[in-house]
């Protein structure tokens, strides 16, 4: 019975089933709302499964310079990571007793894992552009983790615990981090850190479509290609939920707050697609003075502001 729970939690739900599926139409709403934005129709809900099907029936194609043990492991390893820092979120919202000391330092790294992946992967391709995506995606990873850090010890100082049961127990009895000042700071510099970490404009450099047509993901093709899109979507439904977990209260499906919950999820994806359409696409000098500038400095702010109870 045990062993069946640990399966059904980890592989179906909230594991890495029901994970794919909400990110994949999270990457579908993406897609309509900026098709509307743009004048356009879209997709209908169903395309990213469509061609998330279709690309697994593709041809894998392996650059003769590739060093292929690498170049095809990488995503895999990637994606690995982010359902499980998936799992653990909701375990730790939906079952708060599996909640471990720490287990929110556990996730904030764990969540790095797929940006790592994505360098090594891009190194092993052999592909210049490539390369140099992967060394764009390591300038904005050393660019936002330092302010995501910072930002989530805002709620760690108030609670005075490292784990998600504590946290989520101190917002139920105290209210929402986001009924403070420093919680309020917080979840803005969360949001553009989110931004950077699922690579969304402007922050999408590694990619960069129009200078280095894909970057990271340039030689995937196939079956990796797929990984690569559903790694993508999967850290889209992460994120907001690792945010609504440390400033908002936590997720639930129990009666009336599955609404809640969804609507939490909504306004945080809403917000960044809306930042993606507003914004350019910016250097990534740019990216790294914004994170170590105003973002570094906000997120000390809200840090100070904790400190003090505000």
């Amino acid at each position: 019975m045990d062993a069946a729970k640990y399966l059904f939690n980890y592989l179906i739900f909230p594991g890495f089933l029901f994970t794919a599926v909400v990110g994949l139409l999270a990457t579908w709403v993406d897609r309509k709302v900026t098709a509307r934005v743009h004048w356009r129709v879209g997709p209908p809900w169903y395309q990213p499964f469509a061609d998330t099907v279709k690309l697994l029936g593709k041809e894998v194609i392996v650059p003769a310079g590739a060093r292929a043990t690498g170049f095809l492991i990488a995503p895999v390893v990637g994606l690995a990571a982010a359902t499980l820092a998936s799992a653990i979120l909701w375990m730790a919202n939906l079952y708060p007793s599996s909640s471990f000391v720490g287990d929110s330092i556990v996730v904030l790294y764990i969540m790095t894992i797929p940006a790592i992946s994505m360098i090594i992967g891009a190194s092993a391709s052999g592909n210049p552009l490539g390369i140099l995506g992967a060394a764009r995606e390591m300038k904005l990873l050393f660019a936002y983790e330092l302010p995501l850090v910072i930002i989530m010890l805002t709620t760690v100082v108030k609670v005075g615990s490292f784990s998600f049961e504590e946290i989520l127990g101190y917002q139920s009895a105290n209210g929402i981090m986001l009924g403070s000042v420093s919680g309020v700071i917080a979840f803005i510099v969360a949001i553009f850190c989110a931004q950077a970490k699922c690579t969304m404009i402007p922050f999408d450099i590694p990619e960069a479509e129009t200078e280095l047509a894909g970057g990271t993901h340039i030689e995937y093709s196939g079956a990796p290609l797929a990984v690569v899109k559903l790694n993508m979507g999967i850290m889209f439904f992460v994120m907001p939920i690792f945010i609504i977990t440390m400033f908002w209260g936590g997720v639930s499906f129990a009666g009336l707050r599955i609404l809640t919950t969804i609507l939490k999820y909504v306004a945080i994806i809403t917000i960044m697609i809306l930042i993606k359409n507003t914004n350019p696409r910016v250097r990534i000098d740019q990216a790294v003075r914004f994170f170590w500038g105003p973002m570094l400095v906000l997120s000390i702010i809200a840090l100070i502001l904790a400190v003090l109870g505000y």
